[in-house]
């Protein structure tokens, strides 16, 4: 009996369930699916614009300051801090960023300047959240207030007295340099104008790719590499996230939380004010009163919706950049054709619930949403032009209700921290 207990002890535990892991491979089968089912759609509907090159670069413009402010949301509550001043460091970012690009003659200055007007935004709110134990939502919402009653005063008082300026619009800005892949251009742009299954679809996605492609564009999207490898990949990212996640056991090993929470958020507040300096130097070319259009709270949706994790984020930017492409370019054709696309997604959401995980009530209403958005569908042409242009919000609406069961934010997100605090 001695004998058996032992070795029944020594006997290795069953292994657990493998959790789905996302890598490399997956990813790309993802997008390979992804543009398969684009390019189906695009023959079903006739609308080419869903895959044609314009609407990528579109799309590649439009997500980069959502990415930008959804990165600043990342570092933040990385660090426990909850940053809902993100659209107005945003909006203080379109100002700065503006200003210093016209009295410089140089964007990238502007750029720079855009950074530290966002940086400013940041300091505030780091001051009230980290030193002062403020509410963070009350905050962050103080700061939107207040970034909107700035920047409407030094328009007027700069912008107004400019040639080409006014009291809600600065003059043109200098641009910034696009580039080209050389060489391709035109023989994607054929391939797109053909019209087959897939290779033109291809041909539109690397065309929008690799074609006029602002360097700051570039910048931004190394930017989320570039902060994967400092969060996940060094001791001071470990150090900044166990701010978030344990901050009194951080402590407690010698890790100063008040300084990596000051960190976090102000470069929350540096990416932020890129994010608004490429709204008016690069997207617009002009700053405008009220451009930011709630980006600053749609890239903290694109951030729920990776998971707090930069791919993910990157996905969420893209998904809401395309959107927002879409009604943009061609309006009621393209988002109708996106009707099907969303059914047919759905559909099979529906069927890996009741295969994969057994979950059949949920896979019944998936089901059922999805035969509704196939009946509005089939039974009209168009989408009427309200509901065009408020589909980028009703796709972040969407998102977030269907991500919301998978989500596990930091554990200190938000939290108020005192040092010395017990657990």
């Amino acid at each position: 009996m001695a004998t058996e207990l032992t070795a029944r002890k020594s006997a290795p535990d069953a292994a657990p369930p493998k959790k789905f892991k996302i890598t490399w491979p997956i990813v790309l089968l993802g997008v390979a699916g992804l543009l398969t089912l684009l390019s189906i759609v695009r023959l079903i509907t006739g609308a080419g614009d869903i895959t044609s090159g314009g609407t990528v670069s579109a799309a590649l413009s439009l997500a980069v300051p959502i990415g930008l402010a959804g990165l600043g949301g990342l570092w933040s509550e990385r660090a426990g801090v909850v940053n809902i001043g993100l659209e107005g460091m945003l909006i203080l970012g379109t100002w700065f960023g503006a200003w210093g690009a016209i009295v410089t003659g140089n964007p990238w200055v502007g750029v720079a300047v855009g950074a530290l007007g966002g940086l400013i935004g940041a300091l505030l709110h780091a001051i009230a959240t980290v030193t002062f134990g403020v509410d963070h939502i009350i905050s962050g919402v103080a700061i939107n207030i207040v970034a909107l009653g700035i920047v409407q005063y030094l328009s007027k008082l700069v912008f107004s007295g400019m040639r080409g300026g006014g009291e809600t619009q600065s003059p043109r800005l200098p641009s910034i340099e696009r580039i080209s892949v050389p060489g391709i251009g035109e023989p994607l742009r054929q391939l797109e104008a053909n019209g087959w299954f897939l290779v033109s679809d291809l041909a539109g996605l690397l065309r929008g790719l690799t074609q006029n492609v602002s360097l700051f564009t570039i910048v931004a999207i190394l930017l989320i590499p570039l902060s994967f490898f400092v969060l996940w990949r060094t001791a001071f990212g470990l150090r900044l996230r166990s701010c978030g996640e344990r901050p009194v056991a951080a402590e407690s090993l010698g890790v100063n939380v008040y300084t990596h929470k000051y960190i976090a958020v102000l470069a929350s507040g540096v990416f932020a004010g890129l994010g608004g300096a490429f709204l008016s130097i690069v997207a617009a070319g002009i700053y405008r009163e009220g451009q930011t259009g709630g980006r600053g709270f749609i890239g903290l949706a694109a951030m729920i919706f990776g998971n707090w994790r930069p791919g993910g984020l990157a996905a969420g930017s893209a998904l809401f950049g395309y959107t927002d492409a879409l009604q943009l370019r061609q309006g009621g054709p393209s988002v109708h054709a996106l009707l099907l696309v969303v059914a047919l997604i759905l559909a099979a959401v529906a069927v890996y619930q009741l295969v994969r995980q057994r979950r059949t009530r949920a896979a019944v209403i998936t089901a059922l949403v999805a035969i509704a958005v196939f009946a509005v569908f089939a039974v009209t042409d168009t989408v009427p032009e309200q509901f065009t242009s408020f589909t980028p919000h009703l796709t972040t609406l969407l998102v977030l209700a269907l991500a919301s069961q998978r989500l596990r934010p930091p554990a200190a997100d938000g939290v108020p921290y005192r040092k010395g605090q017990a657990k």
